[in-house]
């Protein structure tokens, strides 16, 4: 055997192994501790339409995203007129992006309008009538506020998710405020709605002296029995003024309750929360401290001393999961705005099964049938090209598991498709050579020239086919990348197994037979 042979036969026997080993996690999952250090040590993931899960669309209230925008712009403003000494008074928003409020004297009129347009310009004057002005959020930072409550729902969904542990979900816009979530794999899909769904608004506000304190807001909450464990809904009076909202927090973790108690968050502050955090419980010691989620107030302790550290609990009779959830929520980031489930549907393992049941059966007929033919059309060459279509496949299924990505239905097609496109290969290949032989060339001058002439054809067909998946990878979602990420793949590995591999074998009949003639 010659050095050029040898090596080529050494490097098809060592990409055979190493796919053979990124497959051995899908068979066993026992494998020793050192392996997921070298070696790939997961399966490779089924997707939604596999191995079952949940499919939502969910809608983003992008409203209540500039309603929620308008009411930070109104307090913004109405400080920093105040700390430049404009006063005003009656502030009022009405839900829609308009902010109403009276200056007290005339006299300060222009530096107002100055002011604002200075300083604010996403606002504009809609209507004057003596001291009473209506200013409104213009339509372009509308959009603008809407377009990012999409995009930050969207990623603090996906921080989420990860959190959460789903392997390889679908998070993507889809429609005008619309996300796609799809959850392979998902067993309680209910507590993942509320997961994902949860708003998670935190804030911390004192309460209030009374109901009849000027600006009380009552909120609902619960109140738990030290004695029975039993817990009752009541309601909590609170100062109109947040002090503090979740978005200082940098860190939640859910702790085990001690000696019977439920579990707890702990949450960690950034070094503004921290500041913050220390100077409102230093200013408020002996009065209780309202921490409300969502509009509900969770536990209301009193503050026996100033704060520090920037670190806090939050109480509220959770069981352990939600407790978890809650951590992971607070650790993600609340969402822009409320998300609504306008779509759900629940796929069950079941079919997922049938579906690959069904896409063995028809990849393991098609494959024997396609077998049998190459062999009695081509004799021993068409073994060789049987011998090439299994080595694609493992090559195929070694880089898929490899890289651990996701096999959807779809994805099978794709699978079958480069089967054919393989086949296809071989054929030209073996055609080649017939005609060289036909024209009196011995089996080596019929294997160089039969390979030389059909290569050009083979990558020209399956570089075309290549460039038009990667142009489904890179728009298409869902099912066509499944389809798409298995063809380019695939593609890959025909070129190899067809051109490479099969070759090799071809020149080892060769060099090994006597006869200098070929079986095609």
């Amino acid at each position: 055997m010659n050095t050029n042979l040898a090596w080529r036969l050494g490097t098809v026997l060592a990409v055979i192994t190493m796919c053979a080993l990124f497959l051995v996690p899908n068979f066993n999952d026992d494998l020793p501790d050192w392996w997921a250090s070298v070696l790939p040590s997961d399966p490779i993931n089924l997707g939604l339409d596999l191995q079952g899960g949940i499919h939502m669309v969910l809608e983003v209230d992008t409203d209540k995203a500039v309603e929620n925008s308008t009411d930070v712009m109104a307090e913004q403003l109405r400080r920093d007129l105040r700390e430049e000494e404009i006063a005003t008074r009656s502030w009022k928003r009405d839900g829609q992006g308009d902010i109403s409020f009276e200056l007290v004297s005339q006299t300060r009129a222009e530096d107002l309008e100055t002011y604002i347009a200075d300083y604010l310009p996403e606002i504009e004057r809609v209507s004057k009538d003596g001291r009473n002005y209506r200013y409104t959020v213009i339509e372009l930072q509308r959009e603008n506020i809407r377009q990012f409550a999409i995009d930050q729902a969207l990623e603090t969904i996906r921080n989420r998710v990860d959190e959460f542990g789903v392997a390889e979900p679908t998070i993507q816009r889809t429609g005008t405020n619309g996300i796609l979530v799809q959850l392979p794999g998902v067993q309680d899909p209910e507590r993942a709605k509320r997961l994902i769904g949860k708003t998670a608004q935190l804030e911390l506000r004192l309460l209030a002296a009374s109901d009849s304190a000027p600006g009380a807001i009552v909120l609902p909450g619960e109140s738990t029995d030290p004695a029975t464990g039993l817990s009752a809904a009541i309601s909590y009076s609170v100062e109109p003024t947040v002090l503090m909202t979740g978005e200082v927090i940098s860190d939640a973790r859910h702790r085990p309750g001690q000696f019977g108690d439920s579990p707890y968050v702990e949450f960690v502050l950034d070094s503004r929360g921290a500041r913050i955090f220390e100077r409102v419980t230093g200013e408020a010691v002996g009065r209780q401290l309202a921490i409300v989620l969502d509009g509900r107030v969770q536990s209301a302790p009193v503050i026996r001393e100033r704060i520090g550290g920037g670190r806090g609990i939050i109480e509220g009779g959770f069981t352990l999961d939600e407790a978890r959830d809650l951590a992971i929520v607070l650790r993600a980031g609340a969402l822009p705005a409320p998300v609504t489930i306008a779509e759900e549907r629940t796929v069950g393992p079941s079919l997922g099964q049938d579906s690959i049941d069904a896409g063995l059966r028809s990849f393991t007929i098609g494959g024997v049938l396609v077998a049998i033919f190459m062999i009695l059309y081509y004799r021993v060459a068409g073994l060789v090209a049987d011998l090439g279509l299994l080595m694609n496949v493992l090559v195929l299924m070694g880089i898929l598991s490899a890289f651990q990505a996701t096999l959807t239905l779809p994805g099978i097609a794709g699978i079958v498709l480069t089967l054919g496109m393989a086949v296809d290969a071989n054929v030209l290949i073996n055609e080649r050579i017939r005609e060289e032989l036909r024209g009196g060339q011995t089996a080596r001058p019929a294997l160089e020239s039969g390979y030389s002439r059909a290569l050009p054809a083979i990558l020209d067909s399956n570089l075309t086919t290549f460039l038009a998946g990667l142009v489904l990878f890179q728009f298409g979602s869902g099912p066509i990348k499944g389809f798409a990420l298995t063809l380019c793949v695939g593609i890959g590995s025909t070129i190899f197994s067809a051109v490479f591999a099969s070759r090799v074998m071809h020149d080892l009949l060769a060099h090994r037979s006597k006869s200098h003639t070929l079986s095609i």
